[in-house]
């Protein structure tokens, strides 16, 4: 019996978990040999399934300090499971998203591309090579910026500028928040021009390859953007500047944090601090000392995430920005959700509610969960079960000091919260069914 060109996608949670848990396997092993660790001695299996995870998951939480407890082998392997993410990460959503694109014919794409032509193996081909080429030239390029600047105002050796560029670019371009220095870039706090890079990089990365490629196309027309597009921005540039004033104001006079800053370099944290929310994880103030107003930002923050089919986590802002729309229509009284001068289709807008309440009670209960083992208060448990669902990789410090059962709950809700929101819409598309019949409607009472 012949497959049908739908076949080889009807389950694409068993591709990405199977895909993903493999890289993890693997990076287990290799962080688990003495030759990835400075001392030369087998690092605990926890640490390297921890470390695996959230690099492959592009997340950056760590319990172990990555530049000293990792040799340069160990550091190479963490880089290399990053890249792998990020990639794996773009390549497969961005390839769902071409599958179940209604612009693109969904229905003749699964069920008979090869009478349509429309979706064949060189347009795979031509889409992942097309990724592959945006990530490495973007990288290459804030690489090469972050070397000038680390030569040029931080007067470092040309060896360790390449290197600690190369390492922050790819961690930065794929949202993973690694970084080689134990604090992080607090050393960076007050520099425009390391702050700045990585920022660009981290919102170029968390965009979404079809979002990038339909403003390189048609940046001056926005009117003829795409709902994902249109949403994708919108929301993006809304969430920036929201983050930055609310989060600077939090933090203004809090002598731990901004408070020693001049005006401008307070903004430009803020900004900064807005950004890495994103899902990116780097911090250049201290995370621990911010006050509650600004971790309960940042949890908002990191629980709605980036773009789709990019390297970002979170819901997605796609999500978020088609609730907010939902919830306007519902306000006025519209019988539709329209989105510039497109309407959305009703299962679009009810697999953004499933998303988004899946999350709600995941990081709920993870929170509970983490709460009952570590002992910790719920703020700080809170944003370390947020931060792993959105894969963001900030923390207040008690990653390292969770017992072995709350790593390994950490691990479980970083490796969902990667893989989860893409499967779950996946899935969610391709169970699109027509029904035959309609039953009697009756409403109910709601609030």
């Amino acid at each position: 019996m012949r497959a049908t060109p739908a076949a080889g996608f009807r389950h694409p949670a068993q591709v990405i978990a199977g895909a993903f848990g493999a890289a993890v396997l693997i990076g287990t092993v290799l962080l688990s040999l003495p030759l990835a660790t400075s001392s030369g001695e087998r690092a605990p299996l926890i640490d390297a399934l921890f470390t695996a995870t959230s690099a492959v998951c592009v997340t950056g939480l760590i319990t172990v300090d990555t530049g000293s407890y990792w040799s340069g082998f160990g550091e190479g392997v963490i880089l290399g499971l990053i890249q792998a993410g990020g990639l794996g990460i773009m390549t497969l959503a961005t390839l769902f998203a071409v599958l179940l694109s209604r612009r693109l014919g969904l229905r003749a794409r699964l069920l008979a591309a090869q009478e349509t032509k429309s979706l064949n193996l060189r347009d795979l081909r031509r889409v992942v090579r097309n990724i592959v080429l945006f990530s490495l030239i973007s990288e290459a390029v804030v690489a090469v910026l972050l070397t000038a600047v680390l030569l040029v105002g931080h007067d470092r050796p040309f060896g360790t500028a390449v290197y600690e560029a190369v390492f922050h670019a790819v961690s930065a371009f794929n949202n993973a928040g690694f970084s080689t220095h134990r604090d992080s870039l607090m050393e960076f706090v007050a520099d425009p021009g390391v702050c700045l890079i990585i920022a660009a990089a981290v919102i170029l990365g968390g965009l979404g390859f079809p979002v990038v490629f339909e403003l390189a196309r048609g940046w001056r027309h926005p009117r003829a953007w795409s709902v994902l597009t249109r949403i994708t921005m919108t929301m993006t540039a809304a969430l920036l500047a929201l983050g930055t004033l609310a989060l600077t104001v939090a933090e203004h006079d809090n002598p731990e944090t901004l408070g020693p800053l001049g005006p401008g370099e307070k903004w430009l944290a803020g900004f900064f601090a807005s950004t890495m929310a994103r899902t990116a994880g780097f911090n250049s103030i201290d995370t621990a000392a911010q006050t509650p107003e600004s971790l309960l930002v940042t949890d908002m923050l990191m629980f709605i995430g980036g773009g789709s089919a990019g390297t970002a986590g979170g819901i997605k802002v796609t999500t978020f920005g088609l609730l907010a729309f939902v919830i306007w229509a519902e306000m006025r009284g519209e019988p539709t959700v329209n989105v510039g001068r497109r309407r959305v289709p009703g299962s679009n807008q009810r697999q953004a509610l499933a998303i988004a309440l899946i999350g709600v009670g995941m990081v709920a209960f993870s929170t509970l969960l983490l709460m009952g083992i570590s002992g910790f208060g719920l703020d700080r448990v809170l944003f370390e079960a947020v931060s792993a669902f959105g894969t963001v990789g900030l923390s207040t410090g008690i990653t390292a000091e969770l017992p072995p059962a709350g790593e390994l709950v950490l691990v479980v809700l970083m490796f969902v919260g990667r893989i989860g929101p893409l499967t779950l819409a996946s899935a969610l598309a391709l169970r699109h069914r027509e029904r035959l019949f309609e039953l009697p409607e009756e409403r109910t009472i709601v609030g």
